[in-house]
Order: C-alpha cells, then sequence, then structure tokens
C-alpha cells in the first residue's frame, strides 16, 4: 500500500529543524512520503525541497498551494528549483481554496474558480513539457521572454485538492490526480473516482488525506478531533463532502483507534479506489500516539 504523512508541529525552537528531524523519523519507521500544507507562516514548497533534500529516502509533496493570487510561472519556478534540489522527488499539490479565507485575508475577488483552475493548469502543463508558454486565456496570460526550464527538474507530478463535480473534470483532463480531504470511502467510491476517472485519459492518481492517530484514548483524542477540525465545516467544500458521507462534523470523519482497527479503516479508503493515503493530524493524540502512528504507517506501507 502506499501510505504518507503530512508533517506539522505546534512548538518548536526551528520549524525547519523540527520538521526534518520528523521527516528522518517516519523514514526510519518506513514511510517514503510526506506532505507539507500551505499556511500563513511557512512556505510549502521551500519547505518540501528541504527536507527532500536533508531525507533523500522520501519523496515530498505540497498539499495544497491556493492558486489565488498566484501566478503558474511563478509556481513552475519554485516547482521546478524543488524538483531539481529532490532529484525528481517532489510533487505540486494545488489548491482553489476557500473563497471567505482568500477575499478577507487578500483582499482578493474569488472569481471564475473552475476558469482559473482550467487555465493555470494549461499553463503549468505546457511549462512543465516544452519549458515555455504563450497563454493568452480570459483570466490569465503567460508569455514569458525567456526558457522557463531548470536543468535538472524532471516534470513535475501536478496535483490538484479537487472534490466538486467542475474541479474534478477540470483536473482529470488536465492534471494528474487529485487530492481530496475529508472524503470519506463512500464519497470517494460515489464521487469523487467516478468523476475524475470519467474525465481523465488514463488512471488518476486519487491521493486520499484521512486525519488519524493510533491511540488507546480513543474518546479524548476523538474530542480533540471534532474541536480541531471544526474550522473545515465552515467551508463550503468541506460541508459538502461531509454531509454526503453522512457524518455531521468534520471530526467524526477521523480515523482513531488501536493498530487494528486504524489499519481496517485505511483498507477501507483503498477498497473505495483511493490509490494513495496520506494521514493528516497525527498529533491529535499523546506524542507516543504519533510515534504508534507512525509506526503503523510505515508497517502497512511496506505491505
Amino acid at each position: 500500500m502506499s501510505i504518507g504523512v503530512a508533517l506539522a508541529t505546534a512548538t518548536a525552537t526551528n520549524y525547519v529543524d523540527a520538521i526534518v528531524a520528523q521527516a528522518k523519523q517516519v523514514a526510519a519507521d518506513g514511510l517514503r512520503s510526506v506532505w507539507f500544507g500551505q499556511r500563513f507562516d511557512y512556505d510549502a514548497a521551500a519547505l518540501a525541497t528541504v527536507v527532500g533534500r536533508e531525507v533523500p529516502e522520501l519523496s515530498v509533496g505540497t498539499s495544497a498551494i491556493p492558486i489565488f493570487g498566484r501566478h503558474p510561472l511563478l509556481i513552475s519556478s519554485q516547482a521546478q528549483t524543488a524538483q531539481a534540489a529532490t532529484h525528481g522527488r517532489f510533487q505540486l499539490g494545488l489548491a482553489l481554496g476557500a473563497k471567505g479565507l482568500l477575499e478577507s485575508t487578500f483582499g482578493l475577488t474569488y472569481e471564475r474558480p473552475v476558469a482559473r483552475l482550467r487555465e493555470f493548469l494549461t499553463v503549468l502543463r505546457e511549462l512543465f513539457t516544452t519549458g515555455t508558454a504563450d497563454f493568452r486565456g480570459e483570466v490569465l496570460t503567460a508569455v514569458p521572454p525567456l526558457p522557463t526550464t531548470v536543468p535538472g527538474a524532471d516534470p513535475v507530478p501536478l496535483l490538484v485538492a479537487a472534490m466538486g463535480p467542475q474541479a474534478l473534470r477540470a483536473t482529470g483532463e488536465l492534471a494528474d490526480g487529485t487530492l481530496p480531504y475529508l472524503a470519506g470511502p463512500k464519497v470517494l467510491a460515489g464521487e469523487i473516482v467516478p468523476a475524475i476517472t470519467a474525465a481523465a485519459s488514463g488512471q488518476p492518481r486519487v491521493i486520499a488525506f484521512v486525519a488519524g492517530v493510533v491511540t488507546s484514548d480513543v474518546e479524548r483524542v476523538r474530542a480533540n478531533a471534532v474541536e480541531q477540525l471544526a474550522f473545515y465545516e465552515r467551508i463550503p467544500s468541506y460541508q459538502r463532502v461531509i454531509g454526503l458521507e453522512g457524518a455531521s462534523r468534520a471530526g467524526e470523519l477521523a480515523v482513531i483507534g488501536d493498530e487494528e482497527t486504524v489499519a481496517a479503516e485505511i483498507r477501507r479508503y483503498f477498497d473505495a479506489g483511493a490509490t494513495e493515503v496520506v494521514f493528516t493530524q497525527t498529533d491529535l493524540g499523546s506524542a507516543e500516539d504519533q510515534r504508534r502512528t507512525w509506526r503503523l504507517l510505515g508497517e502497512l506501507s511496506g505491505k
């Protein structure tokens, strides 16, 4: 099974040093894939580059960089630099982002998101495959005056955190796969996998991001998950998949229990059509819970 983990830490004297240490530990536990969300403090692509360079056993990825407020030429430069630095182990994950958050934080207007996604992906694919672009679209223009290829950068895998029908169609047609989060096995099998597969010319990657912890203190960790994941319940795209899965709270979708319980739940995601599973929020419990989680994921990823 192809299994990864999203890394983050709440406290650190030096954030980058702490994440590199985590990455070395999960590599020792047998995992081969780590991912980084884009936040308002660190830069996801830069952090992935450092980790990939420091821990050569791991592939690294972003999940996911919002496209609003960014230009595909600049994202291409970041991604190709990361790809060259990690010798082909970088994966670029993009997202539309949350309308309310983007508008209130950046003062942007969240207009025509799917059209922007289509044009963004079209430009990136052209840049990655030809080393230049000559694109004048409805919302984006990309006409670089000089070549854009970074020597040593293989074509970068292009992924999108898409869950809605239109975004999934665009992703299937123009990217390599999707990065759904809080989409349980029912939603994967019934909504996401059929939609992206129908739009793709080949077999798309479906990398399911799942909040999960191995723990003996299930009740306390579940309560923590309900509290910490409540933020996502205010975002329409997450509200939709949470409801379709039959849950009322995002924290209900967290996979929490002993090793046998968690392993069985991971298998459900693969049975639903996920090609890969990435565990997030592994720090919802204790430090020992997190280590138990990483060890189990490492064991399963070798099977």
